[in-house]
């Protein structure tokens, strides 16, 4: 049987963002997202039935064509589809797999990397807290600061936790500065694709 997913875009840059900043990935950005955050810069992405969809095979031969180090799975919200034909079929390839939720549905798919970014807009799913590699929260807000304690309370120790501005809000940036400053277990993350001006 033929699977295939609605696919907003696929290209070939780098990781602007966590960890993995500067390094060289694979996109596939899955459409669909029912978390709606107000400052989304991905809005297009939301509807489900407004892409064509792509086969895996074709999935699979855009990622080995890009020859990066890693394919990154993301959106929209990547999990509200089930995601385990896909995964199979790029690492039977050899591919690294990284994938970016919210965590706002149950997790499927088979991950060498998990960026966990949950949103105050929807309650993140419990499958999500055993396979995160990296907490990421958007801070909009002061009251984000506040979430972000709340959900890094369910990790150990060991997680890596970032902070991110929201990128139209650079007034909160040094109040991050000066929640880092205090909590040195946070981590600040940029979006360097935007400073690079590249996708």
């Amino acid at each position: 049987m033929t699977i295939s997913y609605p696919i907003v875009e696929t290209f070939h840059s780098i990781q602007g963002e966590g960890f993995w900043s500067g390094t060289s990935a694979f996109f596939i950005r899955l459409a669909g997202c029912d978390v709606h955050c107000s400052w989304c810069d991905q809005k297009e992405t939301w509807p489900l039935n407004k892409y064509p969809v792509m086969d895996i095979k074709d999935l699979v031969a855009q990622s080995l064509l890009a020859n990066s180090p890693m394919v990154v799975i993301t959106g929209g919200e990547p999990l509200l589809h089930n995601l385990a034909p896909l995964t199979e079929s790029l690492k039977k390839e050899g591919l690294r797999l990284h994938l970016e939720t919210s965590g706002s549905h149950p997790f499927s798919g088979d991950f060498d990397w998990v960026t966990f970014s949950p949103k105050t807009f929807k309650i993140p799913d419990q499958s999500i807290y055993s396979r995160a590699d990296e907490l990421k929260i958007i801070v909009a807000s002061q009251q984000d600061l506040q979430w972000a304690q709340e959900i890094s309370a369910k990790f150990d120790d060991n997680i890596l936790k970032y902070l991110q501005p929201e990128w139209n809000s650079t007034k909160l940036t040094p109040i991050i500065l000066n929640y880092i400053q205090d909590n040195p277990q946070w981590r600040l993350s940029l979006q360097m694709h935007k400073f690079l001006n590249i996708p």
